[in-house]
């Protein structure tokens, strides 16, 4: 079953449920996949899926932290929910000694030797840690590995 199947059932179950928090969550999630679908003129795969997941995470925590500043925690309370609900979407994330792994494998593959050639080696852990790792974590970690 497709990630976009494994929404779409669980949108099912929660109008079922008439869980009406958790199916809005889930509209949103898939309003943005069709957006994007219908943008492109394709049929997104789970990679892509897992991108536009992505995506939704990074701005809902940035919204989080502009509720938060503002003392608006009714709005904090929604986008901590939404967030969850995205999360439980993605892939089990990434422990820290498998981050040095991929960083170090990526290196060797790709012959990098400085920061100059980070664009190759972060497309590469981008491939195979989609959904699993905050890149902008990946990337610092490249850097340290380059300055070092």
């Amino acid at each position: 079953m497709s990630l976009k199947d494994r929404i779409q059932d669980d949108m099912k179950t929660a109008m079922r449920a008439k869980d009406k928090g958790r199916l809005g969550a889930i509209r949103l999630i898939l309003a943005a996949v069709k957006q994007r679908e219908v943008d492109e003129r394709i049929e997104l795969n789970d990679s892509q899926v897992l991108g536009v997941l992505e995506k939704m995470i990074k701005q809902r925590r940035e919204s989080l932290a502009q509720f938060q500043s503002a003392g608006r925690d009714d709005l904090a309370a929604q986008e901590t929910f939404e967030i969850e609900l995205i999360q439980s979407y993605l892939p089990a994330p990434l422990g820290d000694t498998d981050i040095d792994a991929l960083v170090d494998n990526a290196i060797a593959v790709t012959g990098a030797h400085s920061v100059r050639d980070m664009g190759k080696v972060m497309a590469l852990i981008k491939d195979q840690a989609q959904g699993r790792v905050d890149m902008a974590t990946v990337s610092a970690r490249v850097k340290t590995r380059f300055a070092g």
